[in-house]
C-alpha cells in the first residue's frame, strides 16, 4: 500500500511539473525600417546670385532642385542662361547658386559651387548627399544616418568616428567637408 501511495505522489508531482513548464510564444514579426525622410518643416538656405532677377539668399524646403530655387529668386535675368547649371540636382544647404557664370578663371568670384566641395550638415544631410562625400558609398552613408537617427542626432563630427566603418584615414579625407 505504502508503494501505491508513493507512486501516486510521483505521478501527481510529475503532472504538476510537466504543466509548470513554460510555454514559448511566437516573437512579433519585425517591423519594417524605412529610410528616414525629410520632415515637412526641414529647411535648406540657399544664396543664389549672379545674372537672376532677385538675387538674395532664400529659404527653401528640403528636398527642393536647384530649378526651385532659380524661381525663388524671380527666374532669370532677361538674355542669361541657366546652360551651364543642372537644374534637376537637389539643393545643399548652405551652397550658391551662380546664374548665368561660365566657370573657369575667365569668370573671377563667380565660379559655380560643386556639390561635392560644399560642406554638409551631418544632421540634415540625406543619404544621397552624404554619398557625394569622399570615400562614402551607399551603405556607408546609409550607417551615418542610422547612428544620426538612433543617436538623436551629431553633437560634433568627431562623433563620425563611432560610425562603424569609417577608420582615422577615412575621418582624415570627411571631417573638413562636414559640420554639426
Amino acid at each position: 500500500m505504502l508503494l501505491a501511495v508513493g507512486a501516486l505522489a510521483i505521478a501527481v508531482a510529475a503532472f504538476f511539473v510537466w504543466r509548470s513548464q513554460p510555454t514559448p510564444e511566437p516573437l512579433p514579426p519585425p517591423t519594417p525600417i524605412s529610410p528616414p525622410t525629410p520632415s515637412a518643416t526641414a529647411k535648406v538656405t540657399i544664396h543664389v546670385a549672379g545674372k537672376i532677377r532677385k538675387p538674395g539668399v532664400y529659404l527653401l524646403p528640403a528636398g527642393a532642385r536647384v530649378a526651385d530655387a532659380v524661381s525663388a529668386a524671380g527666374g532669370v535675368a532677361r538674355g542669361a542662361s541657366t546652360g551651364s547649371l543642372n537644374l534637376a540636382r537637389r539643393l545643399i544647404d548652405g551652397e550658391q547658386i551662380v546664374v548665368g557664370a561660365t566657370a573657369g578663371p575667365g569668370a573671377p568670384g563667380l565660379a559655380v559651387t560643386d556639390p561635392a566641395a560644399a560642406v554638409l550638415d551631418l544632421n540634415a544631410a540625406t543619404t544621397e548627399q552624404l554619398e557625394q562625400l569622399p570615400g562614402v558609398g551607399e551603405v556607408l552613408a546609409a550607417r551615418i544616418t542610422e547612428f544620426r537617427d538612433s543617436h538623436g542626432g551629431f553633437s560634433s563630427v568627431d562623433q563620425l568616428r563611432e560610425v562603424s566603418g569609417i577608420g582615422p584615414r577615412k575621418f582624415d579625407e570627411i571631417k573638413t567637408k562636414v559640420r554639426v
